[in-house]
């Protein structure tokens, strides 16, 4: 019997920041442990930027980059781009056959993201926005994954994709897609620079390709206690982002910082000075590892090429069996 295998993508609308390296850890741990296939859902990116799709391969190879500077190793890890196995859009289009519209419109997310992303002025009343779950769905299900790693917020989509999976068996008298699981990562989330959440769009992220001056900058610019007027004052390092940031990137001298904002015996640039410094000190793996690949970008195109051939072999079969079942 082999290892379990675990099933997770990410999509490909702009540069990765500093947050996403608690996730790709979290990836790079589950290597280890799980047959793991990771995708570059570049489909999935088209259904709220269909009409901004200048700059898809670009952000399609600097995501790359970014997870196998994160230590993703391709020996360990089947790495591939979604539009590269098609047998994901024929599951969908079966699966489109027999689910409900109601199932699709119950989805939490979706009244939430229509309103949110129509305030923004994305006009996304399309299909393929109110499908995207049922393509997550044959992600998911064509590799036959036993579980998947998620946050709480994704759990609503992770049970549709097991009623997708129960119906089918039912409908087609078959045993054929597990009903995968939760694989709930406890990843800390970080504030942007300014304390709202962190977004390129806000331009309060740390690029996780930030060069050492760019992080010091940035971290420069963190906003902090709003109550501590001079570096003597007492600060309450609850209320202040540079703190949070000390948490993670600096948990062996947490005690001490805090103890010292609270005295008011540090200041704020000094203690941003020192965040600074471990953070960099942080990437800087990432940094030398990018730089490899980025010497040899050949190396990137053979990765992709290996992944989606692995990949669709596996769909391939995945998709075959269906086809039995479904008597086509």
């Amino acid at each position: 019997m082999g290892r379990s295998r675990i099933l997770s993508g990410m999509r490909p609308t702009g540069r990765l920041h500093i947050g996403h390296l608690m996730v790709l850890e979290n990836w790079v741990k589950l290597q280890g442990e799980y047959e793991c296939f990771y995708f570059i859902a570049d489909w999935h990116a088209l259904t709220t930027a269909y009409e901004e799709t200048g700059e898809l391969q670009e952000n399609i190879r600097n995501m790359l980059v970014d997870w196998l500077s994160a230590g993703l190793d391709p020996e360990l890890s089947t790495i591939f781009i979604q539009s590269h196995v098609k047998e994901h859009a024929e599951l969908h289009l079966l699966f489109s056959m027999f689910t409900p519209l109601s199932w699709l419109e119950r989805v939490p997310t979706y009244k939430d993201q229509l309103q949110q992303l129509g305030q923004e002025g994305k006009d996304v009343s399309t299909y393929g926005f109110l499908g995207y779950p049922l393509l997550q769905a044959a992600d998911i299900l064509i590799y036959k994954a036993d579980a998947v790693p998620v946050g709480e917020d994704q759990l609503p989509h992770l049970e549709f994709c097991r009623e997708v999976a129960r119906r089918f068996n039912y409908l087609y008298k078959t045993r054929l897609f597990p009903e995968p699981q939760a694989l709930l990562s406890r990843v800390p989330l970080l504030p942007g620079i300014d304390g709202r959440k962190m977004s390129k769009s806000y331009r309060n992220d740390i690029p996780l390709s930030a060069t050492p001056e760019e992080v010091t900058e940035r971290v420069r610019l963190m906003v902090t206690d709003p109550a501590r007027i001079h570096k003597t004052d007492p600060g309450h390092p609850e209320v202040c982002v540079v703190h949070t940031y000390h948490e993670i990137f600096n948990p062996d001298e947490i005690e001490d910082t805090r103890k010292s904002c609270r005295e008011g015996a540090i200041g704020c640039v000094p203690c941003k000075a020192r965040l600074a410094e471990k953070i960099n000190a942080y990437l800087e793996p990432v940094r030398e590892r990018r730089e490899k690949f980025l010497r040899n970008p050949g190396i990137l195109d053979d990765i992709v090429a290996q992944g989606s051939d692995r990949a669709r072999a596996v769909a391939r079969r995945t998709m075959e069996e269906v086809r039995a079942a479904m008597g086509l």
